[in-house]
């Protein structure tokens, strides 16, 4: 494999490639670890490497979802606009846990923290609602991409956000008329959003929206949606 020159791309985050991520067949079982920079090459996503990750929905009191503007040093899909917060379980003890998807929960608590600031005694494991599993696979440049097994988790609740601005450049609240509006200037290629989180507002996301209260109907534990 050719040696990658991450020379030019922002330091913070060229550090968070040797954090080591969970790696899984198709049927999300676990077959070992590598690092969140072998993860996220393409030359090893076209071979087949696929990874463990989650996307997180916070929705306040209004029933408006929480979005982030992914910062210009992000390394894959730099200046997006996507769901709450998006990351990987790590491959340790406490984030490989499977029993109540316990691991990927306490992941999502982490990254919120890192990410959004949110103190992670607003953010319990247990306050999460493990929705279902979304399997895809996305380019963001020539070198980089995403192959992933998505854990869906939504939440309901007013958080204290303070962001990372190595992480985020923006962050707010939509409406369900203000995310449509969103992803029509996304399709005039007016803004940017993540690839998975277009498949997801493309498919499920506004039937789960409209039904926060009544979530158990939406909850499949079996299946891996394949996008």
């Amino acid at each position: 494999m050719p040696e990658i020159n991450t020379d030019n791309l922002d330091e913070k985050q060229v550090q968070l490639l040797a954090e080591m991520c969970i790696l899984i067949d198709e049927n999300d079982q676990k077959t070992g670890a590598d690092s969140k920079k072998n993860c996220h090459l393409n030359s090893n996503i076209d071979k087949g490497l696929l990874h463990r990750a989650f996307s997180v929905f916070i929705f306040n009191s209004e029933e408006k979802l929480l979005l982030q503007q992914r910062s210009d040093a992000k390394i894959t899909f730099p200046g997006c606009y996507t769901n709450t917060c998006c990351s990987h379980p790590l491959h340790t003890a406490s984030e490989l846990e499977e029993k109540d998807v316990l691991g990927v929960r306490r992941a999502a608590q982490r990254r919120l923290k890192a990410e959004l600031g949110i103190p992670m005694d607003q953010v319990t494991p247990d306050e999460m609602t493990f929705l279902t599993r979304i399997h895809y696979k996305a380019q963001s440049d020539g070198v980089w991409g995403e192959h992933e097994i998505d854990y869906i988790l939504f939440m309901q609740k007013d958080v204290e956000v303070d962001p990372d601005p190595n992480e985020i450049q923006s962050h707010c609240y939509v409406t369900k008329e203000e995310l449509k509006e969103m992803l029509e200037k996304a399709k005039r290629q007016e803004l940017k959003i993540t690839p998975w989180f277009s498949l997801i507002a493309d498919t499920f996301l506004f039937k789960w929206w409209d039904n926060l209260h009544n979530l158990k109907q939406f909850m499949d534990h079996e299946r891996i949606h394949r996008m």
